[in-house]
């Protein structure tokens, strides 16, 4: 693929998926197929396009059981949860707008109880994110927060019928956010482990050699590593690197 086709590819992926957000995490081949139409996908590079759709919780022609990708601890946490969220209370549709309108009027206790409202979907929703590395709870707890703010925004809205697809967004994003950060974080403390690694290792060989331990200024002489980076790295590692002193 040409540079310009790559990023059509990666934008046509990105559409799919928010397709599928839309039909309950589901498309069809024939929805899939239409979108790739331009780029002229080969059988084995379609292929790996459902591939990925899978592995990112997009049913192919069918919905996934979402379930699938919680473990144990989360299917415990999400029955209790849900056991909780049951006492809230159920509202026909057109009561829902009227909450959804003085809420958008600014009224305090509206907004709040729109929150209560709209708890079970951020439920839901998080399924949908769950087995990325982030925990069940956290991801809710994300969403919530997220609601709870967006609820005091929905004054900028012109129509009620709006508010749910801001509301339900904004708790998207949080919850993406929430898995891109704990990305960043694995990838800085997998950096953070290589490098006491690398230390401890370099340390270990110039102990040997001169049968005790050594100081971090004599470890960077020998090894051309700075202090600051054997230093960072001894406390990074709590200060547990045995042959450093």
């Amino acid at each position: 693929m040409g540079e310009s086709q790559e990023i059509l590819f990666a934008r046509t992926l990105k559409e799919v998926r928010a397709l599928a957000k839309e039909q309950g995490n589901c498309v069809s081949t024939e929805q899939v197929e239409e979108a790739f139409a331009k780029l002229k996908l080969s059988k084995e590079q379609l292929a790996l396009v459902y591939d990925y759709l899978k592995k990112h919780k997009v049913g192919i022609g069918e919905p996934v059981d979402l379930d699938e990708y919680l473990s144990e601890d989360e299917i415990d946490y999400l029955e209790e949860y849900k056991k909780e969220l049951a006492s809230l209370e159920k509202v026909s549709d057109g009561e829902r707008e009227a909450v959804i309108l003085s809420a958008m009027a600014g009224e305090k206790e509206a907004q709040s109880r729109l929150i209560h409202l709209y708890l079970p979907q951020v439920v839901e929703i998080s399924r949908l994110y769950a087995g990325q590395g982030v925990f069940l709870e956290d991801l809710i707890g994300e969403g919530n927060v997220a609601l709870s703010m967006g609820v005091t925004m929905l004054g900028c809205l012109e129509h009620a019928r709006e508010a749910e697809g801001m509301l339900m967004k904004m708790v998207m994003d949080a919850m993406e956010t929430c898995i891109e950060e704990n990305v960043k974080e694995q990838e800085k403390d997998k950096k953070a482990l290589a490098q006491v690694n690398k230390v401890a290792k370099k340390a270990k060989e110039l102990a040997e050699e001169l049968n005790r331990k050594v100081t971090a200024e004599e470890l960077a002489a020998e090894s051309g590593m700075s202090v600051k980076t054997i230093k960072d790295a001894m406390r990074m590692s709590g200060f547990g690197i045995e042959d450093l002193e």
